[in-house]
């Protein structure tokens, strides 16, 4: 692979993912608005129980991150065999891991909601919510290692018509089985949850017809349940720390929102509200992210460690000036979109002051999102753990409680610290690639794939 096919290649292949994630995210704001519909309440109980389920859902990165690299890295040296074995491998790992998280999300759900300090009024909405949505969880185990393997094979395309199919679905039946249509009846929450996991099953049947006509790749029986480990070696290797940073990540931003719920459901709301517009700007410094992840592991694959490197100067511009034209925009139309959610004036002033601030975080969060990924995509994939973990429980977390609760800022305070510890984290990953940190991990993994 050269360099003069991989450059004009990101737009190409970050555009798709865009779509993708844009798509997802509707989903979410089409699910909040159906919930804000029916109360501020229900509206708390549905994000408070995304959160929880996001959280779970970074397990499934363990798989979905180290196959994506490692498939990648045997792609770019022409290794098709290796990159299908580990193909194969992540669906065995895929269904004990989801099996595993299902069961502990519908046994624990409840536990969990107490656990960031879900108000009474919505524990009660939230726990058959969170209960309904296991399904869906152990579903998308799947189809997070599957879509990684074709945007690894550079099929992005294929990955966002399928994601647009399911999501579609998914709208599709929410809207009934939510708030009801003739002989079906109005399930609320629940309705969401269960369309979520139709639509995830079509999904998962879409893969796998993809999988045949694209990859040729036809999964044997044994492959959905036998745990090829020598495989799986290399895919823990790089899926391990990843999942630890976002794991790390979550637990911090969920310790974040129980100082957010012991300030009341109204503050729970507002958080939710300005979090949904919040990531329209994430999304597009993470699309430009995953896309350097793919043509940086074929690069390093490739030992075209030069040209990774410009390419990762190239999308963190492309991030950085994308990711502030955005922040800027959903900051100055906030007091508009929030009439979408509620009319509660006090909510869409805080929430607009939050989303403010956002545009003072996304520099920071954009190095972060993009860095991180392309040191991933290099074998780098124990630094961002190790260098980010302190920042994420000690600023963000306990940052969170200081300026919030201890300083009484509130939600202003909340957010201040997750301004400090993005742009902590972020320099300190800019700091690694560009004074060649992950060269040897690089060098390493060029090694193991030839």
């Amino acid at each position: 692979m050269t360099h003069a096919v991989a450059r004009p290649r990101l737009v190409s292949i970050a555009w798709p993912m865009l779509a993708e994630l844009l798509l997802g995210f509707g989903v979410g704001l089409m699910g909040l608005w159906l919930a804000a519909g029916i109360s501020d309440t229900s509206a708390a109980a549905f994000a408070l129980s995304n959160q929880v389920q996001v959280a779970f859902f970074l397990l499934f990165r363990i798989v979905s991150m180290g196959v994506s690299v490692v498939v990648t890295q045997n792609l770019g040296a022409g290794n098709r065999a290796g990159a299908d074995a580990t193909a194969r491998a992540a669906l065995g790992a895929s269904t004990w891991l989801g099996l595993a998280v299902a069961a502990v999300v519908f046994t624990s759900a409840g536990r969990l909601l107490l656990w960031v300090n879900a108000p009474s009024e919505v524990l009660t909405l939230a726990q058959p919510y969170l209960q309904t949505l296991a399904l869906a969880l152990m579903l998308d185990a799947y189809n997070a290692s599957m879509a990684s393997v074709m945007r690894a094979h550079l099929r992005t395309r294929d990955v966002m018509l399928n994601i647009l199919s399911m999501h579609s679905l998914h709208l599709l039946l929410c809207f009934p089985l939510m708030r009801g249509l003739g002989p079906v009846p109005a399930f609320g929450l629940v309705g969401f949850a269960l369309a979520m996991g139709l639509s995830r099953a079509f999904g998962l049947g879409l893969h796998l017809w993809l999988w045949r006509w694209r990859l040729n790749l036809v999964p044997r029986a044994r492959d959905w349940w036998i745990l090829h480990w020598k495989r799986l070696g290399p895919v823990l290797h790089i899926g391990l720390p990843g999942a630890a940073e976002n794991v790390a990540y979550r637990v911090a931003m969920l310790v974040s929102v129980s100082v957010v719920a012991g300030l009341g459901a109204e503050a729970l709301a507002t958080q939710s509200y300005a979090f949904q517009l919040m990531h329209i700007v994430v999304l597009f410094s993470l699309s430009i992210g995953l896309a350097s992840e793919v043509l940086i592991g074929h690069l390093v694959g490739a030992g075209h460690l030069r040209q990774a490197h410009r390419l990762l100067r190239k999308s963190l511009l492309l991030g950085l000036m994308g990711s502030l034209v955005v922040s800027l925009l959903v900051a100055s139309t906030a007091h508009w979109t929030l009439h979408l959610f509620t009319q509660d004036s006090q909510i869409i002033a805080t929430a607009t002051t939050l989303l403010w601030i956002t545009v003072l975080l996304e520099p920071g969060r954009t190095c972060n999102v993009v860095i991180i990924n392309a040191l991933r995509a290099a074998g780098d994939a124990r630094f961002p753990v190790l260098a980010g973990a302190a920042s994420m429980l000690f600023v963000m977390a306990g940052g969170s409680w200081l300026l919030g609760v201890h300083f009484h800022l509130g939600l202003v305070g909340v957010w201040i610290a997750y301004a400090a510890d993005e742009w902590l984290r972020g320099l300190a990953m800019a700091a690694r690639w560009f004074y060649h940190g992950w060269l040897p991990a690089a060098k390493a993994s060029r090694r193991r794939v030839q």
